[in-house]
């Protein structure tokens, strides 16, 4: 009978640990196979089982190898495992997030700022319980090894028996091939470390040198300004202009010229739903992208931001919080209305005619939502004030968001506001978000699910444009945009003609 002493058999160890790691971070994993399996028929309990015992083999002998190589390496590694667990079931388990390559980018492209907001009572309970005193077992219990013809034997017959149990059920390879991205993305610790490697070498791949699109031609010199507003974590559902019950835009409706158009996202996360919005087509490469690209020729391009993840920006006028902060007075210093700074006085200090402005928000990001707007904003209560969303009230979480909202509104109340002084400039607004959000429906919360599998709260996204009277423009009575109308909308707007041109994707009438 196996015991938790002091000394263990490397066979036993293993397989003590592999039935922790199955008891302690498996249960969404199975949630979601019982959810999406009929119980009630022989191959669905076939299904079950087989994943069980499937779970609980691979990973004791993935275990045993590890500690036969090196019992230090393989206690350390598994000591490191077992700490990002319990963080990782935590997120699993009180965001319903799933860990894949997407929602890896997500957590490596967070700020400290931002990632400190997640932290909670919760959390440390989940760390203690099944991560650090796990750990003080693994640290302490001295292992007794085998011979190398043990080894080779036990090896021998584990990846018989596991062969035999995969040939048994391939009848069920659809069904797993189908939800494959889900349950890589529950296994612990395989979602984050087949995923982290994926990150980083998909990572090397788009670092290769930016490919340069074809020069454009400017074809006139009439000053003209775009202001390019790039939201976070905005849906169209909670803006009053999409026909929300609740007035989250009090300011937008009374203002002449603006417009909505029914939008999708082209990504779930931030890096990826601003790479979609900057470039000319959807694209696996590093293609240039907006702003870079008008920047080299021979447009004035400023970058401003609050918020992190983007894709490789390389302008002269890129200008962060820090930046920002010196310049700024007023309790809007600390908000998103940090990037208005002084926004007039530069555009009119440009000395070229053509002038993008790019402002990167983080006005809607949880789970802090309560935090991202000033008090006299707060015109929705009672709010969330938890990170810990599901122990909100839906009302509550609700409200707090809607209020990110009709800050958002304000801000770019403001913006167009500027944008009306500028009376020598033919200028316009376009809002657009990264991505939507999750905000209890169906037991989700906030963003990063695969396309494949995300609700529309995640990508259905508010895409609202401004027009200034002088620039004598329509818009296309088109019924679904995406982010990619972005690219070709400016372009069509400030009057430059480029060979990479598309008047599909371009939001506004021909003159």
């Amino acid at each position: 009978m196996i015991t938790l002493k002091n000394n263990l058999k490397i066979t036993h160890f293993a397989l003590i640990l592999s039935g922790l790691n199955f008891l302690f971070f498996h249960y969404p994993f199975f949630k979601f196979v019982v959810n999406n399996i009929d119980c009630n028929t022989v191959n669905g309990i076939v299904i079950v089982v087989s994943l069980v015992i499937l779970m609980l083999v691979l990973n004791a002998f993935v275990f045993f190898i590890m500690l036969f190589l090196s019992r230090v390496v393989g206690k350390s590694i598994l000591v490191i495992f077992f700490i990002i667990n319990a963080i990782a079931v935590y997120f699993v388990n009180t965001y319903s997030v799933i860990i894949d390559e997407s929602m890896i980018s997500n957590v490596l492209n967070t700020d400290y700022a931002e990632s400190t907001s997640f932290l909670s009572v919760k959390m440390f309970v989940y760390l203690i319980l099944f991560g650090i005193l796990p750990c003080i077992f693994i640290v302490k219990t001295h292992i007794i090894s085998v011979t190398i013809k043990k080894f080779f034997t036990i090896t021998a017959f584990t990846l018989l028996f596991i062969f035999g149990l995969v040939i048994a059920n391939a009848g069920n390879v659809l069904w797993i091939d189908k939800n494959s991205k889900t349950l890589g993305g529950l296994a612990m610790p395989w979602c984050y470390t087949v995923n982290i490697s994926l990150f980083y070498v998909h990572q090397n791949q788009k670092n290769e040198k930016e490919i340069l699109l074809p020069n454009p031609t400017i074809l006139d010199n009439q000053k003209s300004v775009v202001v390019l507003v790039i939201g976070e974590s905005s849906r169209a559902e909670n803006f009053s202009l999409y026909g929300y019950k609740k007035n989250t835009n009090p300011l937008l409706s009374k203002i002449p010229n603006v417009f909505h158009f029914n939008a999708k996202s082209g990504a779930t996360y931030t890096t990826a739903g601003v790479k979609c919005i900057l470039e000319h087509t959807y694209s696996d490469d590093l293609n240039e992208l907006l702003p870079n690209y008008l920047f080299r020729n021979n447009v004035e391009v400023v970058w401003r931001t609050t918020n992190w993840g983007e894709p490789p920006i390389h302008v002269k006028n890129y200008q962060n919080r820090d930046s920002l902060f010196k310049k700024c007075k007023g309790d809007g210093c600390n908000y998103d209305e940090i990037l208005l700074t002084d926004l007039k006085e530069q555009i009119l200090a440009s000395k070229k005619n053509k002038i993008l402005i790019v402002l990167h928000t983080s006005t809607s990001h949880g789970p802090t939502y309560s935090q991202k707007y000033p008090s006299q904003f707060g015109v929705f209560k009672p709010v969330c004030n938890s990170v810990e969303l599901g122990n909100c009230s839906h009302t509550a979480l609700i409200n707090a968001y809607d209020n990110t909202i009709v800050y958002t509104d304000y801000i770019l109340s403001k913006v167009i506001s500027d944008l009306k002084q500028l009376t020598e400039y033919k200028s316009a607004m376009l809002f657009v978000s990264d991505h939507g959000e999750s905000l209890g429906e169906n037991n989700l919360y906030m963003h990063g699910l695969p396309m494949s599998i995300a609700p529309k709260q995640q990508f259905e996204i508010p895409f609202i444009v401004w027009v200034s009277d002088n620039s004598a423009r329509h818009l296309k009575p088109e019924k679904m945009v995406s982010q990619g109308y972005v690219f070709h909308s400016v372009l069509n707007f400030l009057n430059i003609q480029s060979p990479i041109y598309n008047e599909e994707l371009n939001i506004f009438e021909k003159k």
